[in-house]
């Protein structure tokens, strides 16, 4: 079945495609890649990535953020925490409700049932503990049935703790 015929033909099938293709190649080289490609840029623009040697900009410490925190602007952030709490005094959903969470004892409501993980967190929620709970839940307290993946910014942090103290009073 295989004789040298066969064999001669395949090989020459194989090495003419190859031909082919390398052909193209250099064709498409010539008709698409510009005869200035290798020339120094004429003009550059300006997009501003080039300030890397400039001074990086400073991140607020939360105790700052949280001095010019903004309640309204927290409200909007208050959606994503809606899903499982309510800011409504005694009513529990997915989550314990947040009514006066600022500055109330961890895991104090009563008819809810926490996660043993919350202990770690201290005695009482104060700002700078609910900060570093909402930045990352499972870092803060490992172990939680929290499932939330955490706020990495600090001002938007400051400014949802800011909403649920005003909404609180």
């Amino acid at each position: 079945m295989f004789d040298t015929m066969v064999i001669t033909k395949a090989v020459a099938a194989f090495c003419g495609a190859l031909l082919v293709f390398l052909l193209g190649n250099w064709a498409a080289s010539a008709i698409y890649v510009p005869g200035s490609a290798g020339l120094e840029q004429a003009f550059s623009i300006d997009t501003g990535e080039d300030d890397a040697d400039e001074e990086p900009a400073v991140e607020l410490t939360f105790e700052e953020a949280f001095e010019v925190a903004d309640a309204s602007a927290g409200s909007r952030l208050w959606s994503q925490c809606r899903a499982c709490h309510a800011l409504e005094d005694g009513s529990n959903s997915v989550g314990p409700h947040l009514y006066g969470i600022v500055n109330r004892e961890i895991a104090s409501v009563d008819a809810f049932n926490y996660s043993g993980a919350l202990s770690q967190a201290g005695d009482v929620w104060t700002p700078e503990i609910l900060s570093e709970f909402l930045r990352n839940p499972n870092e803060l307290t490992p172990g939680t049935s929290m499932s939330y993946r955490g706020m990495s910014d600090v001002q938007d942090r400051a400014n949802l703790i800011a909403y649920m103290e005003a909404e609180s009073q």
